[in-house]
């Protein structure tokens, strides 16, 4: 390796791209070629980043399968930087299994912090803390090791595990001044103040305010019975987590249970529960026959945490024991809060992407988007398979809440 290649390297890792394309920008041999796709990622100009680690791929002779295999971890960094969860994993697998052989443990540890980072993106959050259990990040310098904080500390915040993910963005935050990359200090202070912004409303005898998700994780760790409204479900409090009943296929009986959540300990008229969950204007018979069945469906679902009684009224949720419900809800209602949950994240998503996570069809993710887009919430870029959907600059709320994958104890 000649010195200007040798120099260029060593810029991209102090994050000067510009000085890295100083050196390189006029050379097309494969090293060359893959610096120079570097730093265009680095400059944020994604599809020329992914078109020149291509090539210089292709440019690497039979003997060079470790430079290949360094091209395919970077192509699959920007893959995920793009939102292109589409991206084939085997080929990210196969790079670190080569890596790995001829000793490249930076390498081969930066390619297993991408997987690890693939899964939490898509919700599979049991196999990301698997993962990260047998991953070892020493190998990695200190923006790699940042970066991989910053995947711990998302994933202790989807599992509301809040002293975690403080202490991992703590890490972070050394690892970055170790490092002395400006961008990614900053992008780790901007990423640390989901800890101190609102995560969801308390729904609580009438009366709302707002939780953090500290004051969200004491709220399930108390004696209280939850109708989550953020997942969907129904869950008993506790420091080790109660049962859980989940009403996310059941829109009916979940609108039914969140109605008499707000309620309790008083009742709701049986009128009220009709237009909740029927959003039936002029109530007859049928509906009321409708409403008793679906009460009673509603009943036998919850029936381990609480009961569901007639009043004169209507029907109250009464708990068992001397427990209170509560209510927790998303801090700003939505049609398609799940999809803007995603979007949130300030990256641009294209619908595949956002498919692929939520576990939804593509058709139904499109018809959000078109809907959001026309409300003004979202905006895209390109055409075709390039396009991608992002939020507005300002983003409304954090999301950890509605993100993909459970909780502990759901």
């Amino acid at each position: 390796m000649d010195s200007l290649i040798t120099a260029a390297a060593r810029a991209l890792a102090a994050g000067d791209p510009f000085g890295a394309l100083n050196r390189v920008a006029l050379r097309n041999d494969p090293s060359a070629l893959a610096l120079r796709g570097i730093a265009m990622a680095q400059l944020g100009d994604l599809p020329r980043a992914k078109a020149l680690l291509q090539k210089a791929a292709r440019a690497f002779g039979p003997r060079e399968a470790v430079a290949r295999a360094r091209c395919v971890v970077a192509e699959a960094e920007i893959a995920l930087v793009s939102r292109d969860l589409g991206w084939p994993a085997k080929a990210l697998e196969t790079a670190q299994a080569t890596l790995e052989a001829h000793g490249d443990r930076v390498n081969a540890a930066h390619a297993r912090n991408l997987e690890i980072r693939r899964l939490v993106l898509i919700g599979r959050l049991d196999d990301a803390e698997r993962a990260i259990a047998a991953f070892d990040p020493a190998p990695l310098p200190p923006a790699l090791r940042a970066a991989h904080e910053l995947i711990v500390a998302g994933l202790a915040i989807r599992r509301l595990q809040t002293k975690p993910a403080r202490a991992a963005f703590a890490r972070a935050a050394t690892a970055a001044h170790e490092a002395n990359i400006a961008p990614l200090m900053a992008e780790i202070e901007s990423a640390a103040l989901v800890m101190d912004a609102p995560a969801a409303r308390l729904i609580w005898r009438g009366e709302e305010r707002q939780l953090r998700l500290e004051d969200v994780e004491t709220l399930l760790a108390s004696d209280v019975v939850v109708v989550d409204a953020c997942r969907n479900i129904v869950r008993e409090g506790g420091a080790n987590g109660g049962a859980v009943v989940s009403l996310a296929t059941r829109p009916v009986l979940f609108a039914l249970a969140r109605a008499l959540g707000e309620a309790s300990p008083g009742d709701v008229p049986r009128s009220t529960l009709l237009a909740r969950a029927f959003r039936a204007k002029h109530a007859d018979e049928s509906h009321r026959a409708r409403l008793r069945v679906e009460v009673g469906r509603l009943r036998a679902e919850l029936r381990s945490l609480v009961e569901v009684k007639a009043t004169k009224q209507g029907f109250a949720l009464v708990p068992r024991g001397a427990r209170e419900i509560v209510v927790l809800a998303p801090p700003v209602e939505d049609e398609h809060a799940t999809v803007l949950a995603l979007l949130a994240d300030g990256e641009a998503w294209s619908s595949s992407a956002l498919a692929l996570a939520l576990g939804a069809s593509a058709r139904t993710v499109q018809r959000a988007l078109d809907e959001l887009a026309a409300a003004g919430k979202v905006q895209s870029f390109g055409r075709g398979p390039a396009r991608r959907w992002m939020t507005p600059p300002v983003v409304r709320f954090p999301t950890s809440l509605l993100l993909p994958g459970p909780l502990p104890s759901d």
